[in-house]
């Protein structure tokens, strides 16, 4: 196997950029099993490691499997508009 075909891990914060969620977000998805990550370590503070084809990968099989709208948010919240009031 070559090294250099090798995807990297990503930690959680450049798969929050990746994502445009927050870092906690990510992790409290991860944790929860709806993102794919990797924990390393066995205790309590354990370290996630992601990679962005799994990431994508999982998103994108997201909208196929028809979810409603209300199930969508808990994976990617709105975006803020101006002038828009939240409910």
């Amino acid at each position: 196997m070559n090294p250099e075909s090798l995807e990297r891990f990503v930690d959680a914060d450049r798969a929050a950029k990746f994502l445009f969620l927050t870092r906690r977000h990510v992790l409290e998805l991860a944790r929860a099993g709806k993102l794919p990550g990797h924990p390393i370590g066995d205790g309590a503070r354990r370290v996630w490691r992601f990679r962005l084809s799994e990431l994508a990968a999982a998103v994108s099989a997201r909208g196929k499997t028809g979810f409603t709208c209300n199930e969508k948010v808990g994976i990617v919240r709105d975006k803020a508009v101006p002038g828009r009031v939240a409910n």
